[in-house]
């Protein structure tokens, strides 16, 4: 019987004309502008809420808001052998993905992280050579090595202190968090050849809400007066914009366009995120940071010379 991944495989899209990527090309650039701004609004929320709490309610108010546009319709392009791809879609992400940066981001500053990110495509160009059987060479290797060794360096040059507890352990997470997404990113290209990818979204919101159940009763004991202002626009921020008009956007983009290609425009997250931190947080990057997350960019851009 042929698998769902062999299906999926073998049914290429058909490459997009200038005019059609216009419209992706906004999807995924608007995508990775939100996702820049949710590091400083993770790093806001954690600091009163419990990770699971933040969590909880990020996925169900953007599940509450999408369930009426997809409802039983996710699951009309469903064949059979689907699931072994659907289940580690929504394993990856949002579960372990955020779980993952979530409790990143109360070990590590938002623009560590932010900078971290910056691997993601990387690691979806060495997906996609380790299953999708796309070539692999010396730029992307040498690109792959140039990245990792600033992102040590930018770990080690970081002491605890009071924005960064402990950045060894949290730039670790983050990193974990990055091969989740990376993983995520290459199934959903393979199923949103035949998905919409709103519904795909809609099935890892669902997930997403029933694996971080338990943050509901640790959410339910938040003290009223923990609601600041500051508090409740960053969860809104979290919740409308991140988590369903990002992720959606980015499924949807992704879906137009190469993965590859698509996989680019997490380069501008670091940027983003960098100076969100700045400015929101205070938080700051040491000369020599600055220039390892240079060097993390810098393996990025030419790692792409292999596309």
């Amino acid at each position: 019987m042929e698998t769902a991944q062999a299906r999926l495989h073998t049914e290429p899209l058909t490459p997009p004309s200038p005019q059609r990527l216009l419209l992706p090309v906004a999807a995924l650039l608007a995508a990775v502008l939100l996702w820049g701004g949710s590091f400083a609004a993770m790093r806001i929320a954690v600091a009163v809420l419990n990770p699971w709490s933040v969590m909880w309610l990020r996925m169900t108010t953007a599940l509450l808001l999408l369930a009426p546009f997809v409802g039983k319709s996710a699951f009309a392009g469903y064949r059979t052998g689907d699931w072994k791809l659907l289940l580690p879609m929504v394993l990856f992400q949002p579960c372990l993905y955020f779980l993952l940066e979530s409790y990143a981001l109360t070990y590590t500053t938002s623009s560590q992280a932010g900078v971290i990110s910056a691997l993601v495509p990387l690691f979806v160009a060495f997906g996609a050579w380790l299953f999708l059987k796309e070539k692999i060479n010396g730029h992307l290797i040498t690109g792959l090595g140039i990245t990792i060794t600033g992102v040590i360096a930018l770990t080690i040059l970081d002491s605890p202190g009071s924005k960064a507890q402990n950045p060894l352990l949290g730039n670790g997470l983050e990193l974990c968090a990055m091969v989740s997404a990376a993983i995520n990113m290459v199934i959903v290209k393979q199923l949103c050849q035949r998905y919409n990818p709103w519904s795909l979204t809609g099935m890892q919101l669902l997930a997403g809400t029933l694996f971080f159940t338990p943050g509901l009763p640790l959410l339910l004991q938040t003290p009223s007066s923990a609601w600041t202002p500051e508090l409740m626009f960053a969860m809104a921020f979290l919740g409308f914009f991140v988590t369903l008009g990002a992720f959606g956007l980015y499924n949807w983009g992704m879906s137009h366009v190469p993965a590859s290609r698509a996989s680019i425009f997490i380069n501008l997250v670091p940027v983003n995120a960098v100076l969100i931190g700045w400015v929101i947080l205070g938080e700051a990057l040491s000369s020599l940071q600055l220039l390892m997350a240079g060097a993390v960019l810098i393996g990025v851009v030419f790692s792409q010379r292999a596309a």
